[in-house]
């Protein structure tokens, strides 16, 4: 190619440390965006549009408090969206790569820049994110993303036929797919909501994008940030909504080039059993990527390092309110440890505060919605009532005036207990206790207890242990951490994904996934072309 994109580094994490400039602005972009109400509009066709159904954004933390008003993408206004990314792809697709990349390359920048604080404050308020959990998401992941994904594309690109023998030149073009891409995407992760739409767009696709209902604040930042860099209208559009409503009838579009797709394992079955019946219906296979649920393990040897093991059991299970897709959820320790490391657990959870973002001394915040409320509740409950475990802490939910659920840690003598099969997506760490002499078959029952692959941890000194985990649950997570929460991948150093129920495990944050987005074509030019039809085998 005729330039390269630069070697791009991680976005340094800031600290928002007393004292720190980063902080004051920071508390200035909350005081500012939380004193702003203002109208969210679908964004079809680079046009802001309108509708009658609308929903509110709310703080979590404080739900009485309104934020902005979001309209839902009615059923026209989807099949207007349709319209305007088939409409939009031709000259997007032929639009040369080093200028589809300086776009994003320069959302990159923006959102490093001129509005950090302003997307930092829009998380922190929209989905109850500490300083830390939002930097670390909505501005540094996603600027890694963008940044990351335009060099990994560019070497996607410079990979060409290894032999083209004289008189021939063969080469290779990559393709957008034939199409539009629908992108489904999460509250939890700001990063993740940018990045669905975007990578698939880097590759000269046309996108709808439908944002999670509870992250539809964040989520319109994003968009304004993309049309500031430059991108053109309809190439991403925006369509808040139902995903009842709009799923299915932008399923059933014959333009449908591929899913790009964050959620729960239950949507992502559903849509493939829609792509599998319209099969037909199609101009081409959709691509289908998902990233789904979890059930994400810590395993404790007994030679683990117990201040190591304390704290990564309180970071991966209850920063965020666990509501990540890789948090801690189930814990398996040895007899020996046991009781030292519960010790070291409550003595840090006894200084856990939580409340609203704006108190940045608060380690927790609230989760999403009343529905995550009452469904994560509904799970204490019932470990609460139960005969097979107990709760050694926390255990207390107030919604009063927020989502507020306490750090939870649940023991139960059942391996296969609810709590330790389920995926719960909140701030609750069930443990189960193991004989020290039963190491290897309590791997092999960790492998076999849930449907997910997505994350887990061994915490070992012993390096034969370490290989035996290693190799027992090789299958059992995507993102494998050794002595380490199995939380926090990074762009560029641990592309994120798992398998089995967890999903198609394409590594967001590597050109395993860029690959997806993408159809290529082989041409063969001849020079020398042949005159005669003979072969030599037949001369006499």
């Amino acid at each position: 190619m005729f330039f390269e994109v630069p070697v791009p580094k991680n976005e340094a994490i800031l600290s928002y440390a007393p004292g720190t400039p980063e902080r004051e602005l920071l508390q200035k972009a909350l005081a500012d965006l939380g004193n702003d109400f203002f109208e969210i509009p679908a964004i079809i066709g680079g046009k802001e549009v309108f509708s009658q159904d609308t929903g509110n954004c709310i703080e979590p933390h404080a739900h009485g408090h309104i934020l902005a008003k979001y309209h839902k993408a009615g059923e026209g206004d989807i099949q207007d969206a349709i319209k305007a990314a088939v409409s939009a792809s031709r000259d997007w697709e032929q639009m040369p790569f080093y200028h589809r990349s300086a776009i994003f390359l320069k959302a990159a920048d923006l959102l490093a820049t001129k509005y950090r604080y302003m997307m930092n404050a829009a998380t922190m308020l929209g989905q109850s994110k500490n300083p830390f959990q939002s930097e670390i998401d909505a501005v540094c992941e996603l600027v890694d993303f963008w940044r990351f994904n335009a060099f990994f594309a560019q070497k996607i690109y410079d990979l060409q036929p290894l032999i083209s023998p004289r008189g021939e030149w063969n080469f290779t073009e990559y393709r957008a797919l034939e199409g539009f891409i629908f992108a489904i995407t999460p509250f939890n992760f700001t990063s993740i909501a940018g990045n669905l739409p975007t990578a698939p767009a880097l590759m000269g696709n046309t996108v709808l994008w439908k944002p999670s209902g509870t992250a539809v604040y964040s989520g319109y930042l994003i968009m304004k940030i993309l049309h500031e860099a430059g991108l053109p209208d309809g190439v991403i559009n925006f369509i808040p909504g139902k995903g009842s409503q709009m799923g299915n009838l932008v399923m059933d579009s014959p333009h449908l080039a591929g899913v790009h797709f964050t959620g729960s394992t239950k949507v992502f079955d559903q849509i493939w059993k829609r792509t599998a019946n319209n099969i037909g219906l199609y101009k081409s296979y959709p691509r289908i990527v998902g990233e789904t649920g979890g059930k994400d393990f810590i395993f404790a040897h007994a030679s683990a390092d117990l201040d190591a093991l304390a704290v990564a059991s309180i970071r991966g299970a209850f920063e965020y309110q666990g509501q990540k897709c890789s948090a801690a959820s189930r814990m398996y320790i040895p007899a020996s440890l046991y009781d030292a490391w519960l010790e070291r657990a409550i003595a840090m959870l006894e200084t856990v505060k939580m409340g609203r973002v704006q108190d940045f001394s608060n380690f927790m915040n609230a989760v999403i919605d009343q529905n995550s409320f009452d469904r994560i509740k509904g799970y204490i409950d019932y470990a609460r009532a139960s005969t097979e475990a107990e709760i050694l802490w926390g255990g207390n939910c107030d919604d009063s005036e927020g989502y507020f659920i306490q750090p939870t840690l649940i023991k139960t003598t059942n391996p296969k207990f609810k709590t330790m099969q389920e995926e719960i997506f909140g701030p609750v760490l069930t443990v189960y206790v193991y004989q020290d002499k039963d190491f290897e078959q309590t791997l092999r029952l960790c492998d076999e207890t849930s449907p997910y692959a997505l994350t887990g941890a061994i915490f070992a000194q012993d390096r034969t242990a370490i290989c035996m985990a290693n190799t027992i649950l090789y299958h059992a997570a995507g993102n494998f951490y050794i002595n380490d929460k199995p939380t926090g991948a990074v762009v560029g150093q641990q592309p994120f994904g798992g398998g089995r129920a967890s999903g198609t495990n394409d590594k967001a944050g590597s050109s395993l996934n860029l690959q997806r987005w993408m159809s290529a074509r082989s041409i063969k030019e001849n020079f020398v072309p042949a005159t005669k039809y003979e072969y030599p085998f037949m001369l006499e």
